[in-house]
């Protein structure tokens, strides 16, 4: 009996043409008659192999196929970081040099608020503590700027919308107090375009559209053209100079948002962009390579593990590859093509998690 395993070794594929497989094949006939009673079988197979391999229908012989797959971009992959010590959610965030600080926030037991700051290495994959917030506060803003972190607004003890700044230097892990902001409110949007601070939107008594600047330089807040939706628990990012504006909900879980407008500080002035694909508020977003990534949110009765990309330069969104982790009022800060998405409830109102999960957001252009 022919041992088919004898031949499959002199079957090299990767390459191989129909008439070179033919020729070798032929080369095999006194092999092949030898056994008599196999023969015929066997040369219809290596007519068919033979036919497949140089077909444009086979990966092996095509090499518009294998063009093709070498084009396919590189796939996007989340990753498991080392957790947060404190179990956070509505904590403010900012990103000085390698370093990722989670400021303030709910903690653990229930609707306490804390002060505690903690430092992640996103080299060493380690955290460390920092000086604490001077007041306990949670749904704050931050924003950094000249290796410090502006902290803004937050909800005090007992709800009470703030108009506080605070400045960190984490050069002498000290806090300042700077100048107060004009309107007290929490759950809002902080970002710097050009050395200036710009805080949009949030909640006091009401949803707000709010947009006050605060030139560092200067010591002055400035009343700018105020946001087209008035909402609190949305997601900001600055992209070529502009601030983005993403989803948030103007009160109740209920009533989120797709909404999504760009201020213009160079003119002062807003304008509406394609709207988000889901309706989402406690939510975060970052910046890898120019694309805006929206992460998480909650409705009354789950959290959202989504995540979507939006491209200023086509007004377009997709659907990305989705968090590990459901969860709202978390924490996204990106160090070059990697977004760490940190804390969080995972389900809907008060709750916690200290995942730190990696989102690997390489540029497919």
């Amino acid at each position: 009996m022919l041992d088919l395993p004898m031949i499959l070794p002199y079957i090299r594929l990767n390459g191989l043409v129909r008439n070179e497989f033919i020729n070798r094949c032929v080369g095999y006939r006194s092999f092949l008659h030898s056994q008599t009673r196999y023969a015929s079988p066997i040369i219809f197979i290596c007519l068919l192999v033979g036919f497949i391999i140089s077909s444009p229908f086979s990966l092996a012989g095509n090499t518009y196929a294998q063009q093709a797959a070498t084009k396919l971009p590189e796939r996007m992959s989340w990753e498991t970081a080392k957790a947060n010590p404190v179990s956070k959610m509505e904590s403010a965030y900012a990103a000085v040099g390698d370093k990722i600080y989670i400021i303030a926030g709910y903690g653990e037991t229930g609707k306490r608020n804390k002060n505690t700051v903690e430092v992640y290495d996103t080299k060493t994959n380690s955290w460390s503590t920092a000086a604490p917030v001077p007041v306990n506060l949670n749904h704050a803003a931050a924003a950094t700027y000249n290796n410090k972190i502006y902290l803004v607004g937050g909800f005090l003890d007992n709800k009470v919308p703030s108009n506080r700044l605070f400045v960190y230097d984490s050069s002498q892990d000290k806090w300042l107090v700077d100048k107060d902001m004009p309107t007290a409110r929490a759950a809002l949007a902080a970002q710097f375009i050009d050395g200036v601070l710009y805080v949009i939107g949030g909640t006091s008594s009401r949803p707000l559209n709010t947009n006050e600047a605060f030139d560092p330089r200067t010591d002055t807040w400035t009343e700018k053209a105020p946001m087209p939706t008035a909402r609190q628990h949305l997601a900001s990012a600055v992209v070529e100079g502009k601030f983005y504006a993403i989803g948030g909900r103007p009160t109740g879980k209920s009533s989120n948002l797709d909404n999504n407008e760009v201020y213009d500080p160079k003119t002062d002035s807003w304008s509406k962009l394609a709207a988000m694909p889901t309706k989402r508020g406690g939510i975060a977003a970052s910046v890898v390579n120019g694309k805006i990534y929206v992460f998480g949110g909650e409705a009354p009765d789950k959290t959202f593990n989504n995540n979507e990309m939006y491209n200023p330069q086509n007004n377009k969104w997709v659907e990305e590859l989705p968090m590990p982790t459901a969860r709202h009022g978390l924490a996204a800060a990106s160090i070059g093509n990697n977004i760490y998405v940190i804390g969080g409830g995972p389900t809907p109102d008060i709750s916690f998690a200290n995942v730190n999960e990696v989102f690997h957001a390489q540029d497919t252009g």
